[in-house]
């Protein structure tokens, strides 16, 4: 039997989940309440403000987990060009294990909702902000100056976003691995 202090969590698993895949508006109340295996009563009890509460709390989950995700891959890497390998590998792997379904967690939400709605836009914009400063942070301490690391931080971002989105669309990792490929070369050059 699941425990009644449980379905606040699953409810915002599922969330996470249904909105990464599907999107902000094409994912129904009952549709979360009944995936989250809850009364459709208990999604105000846990969220008063709702559908939109209850995305920019998924929102901020997804950011937290791929964010923590990102950190001990990079800090596992030997060397950033190879850290950046291995992100790329992890979103691919989740992009195929997905039947090409689990983009970006949060790009999905952003392109839906964040126009609309200003909890979830900032949601949204604090979950890039947070990866930015990991990678800043992390190509920082290889060595590079505050600005550059900054830089560089929003290209890598920009690219791999991008990446995954063309090959979401395009349920082909090529375009993934193009990026790959290309900040590969740019960070063996910027830390030779």
């Amino acid at each position: 039997m699941v425990r009644r202090t449980d379905t606040r969590q699953r409810m915002l698993d599922t969330a996470a989940d249904l909105f990464q895949t599907q999107g902000y508006h094409a994912t129904g109340l009952t549709q979360l309440t009944t995936a989250g295996g809850a009364p459709k009563g208990s999604l105000y009890f846990h969220f008063p403000g709702g559908k939109e509460q209850l995305a920019t709390e998924a929102v901020r989950l997804s950011s937290e987990r791929t964010g923590a995700l990102l950190e001990a891959i990079l800090d596992d890497a030997p060397d950033p060009a190879t850290g950046i390998d291995r992100a790329v590998d992890a979103l691919a792997g989740f992009l195929t294990g997905s039947d090409f379904q689990r983009g970006c967690p949060l790009a999905t939400v952003a392109l839906d909702a964040a126009a609309a709605s200003e909890p979830i836009r900032e949601a949204c914009a604090d979950g890039y902000a947070s990866w930015h400063g990991v990678l800043s942070g992390y190509l920082a301490a290889q060595g590079l100056s505050a600005e550059r690391a900054d830089e560089l931080a929003t290209i890598v971002l920009a690219a791999i976003e991008g990446g995954l989105l063309l090959a979401r669309t395009r349920r082909d990792l090529a375009p993934l691995r193009a990026v790959a490929t290309h900040l590969h070369t740019t960070l063996d050059r910027e830390f030779a």
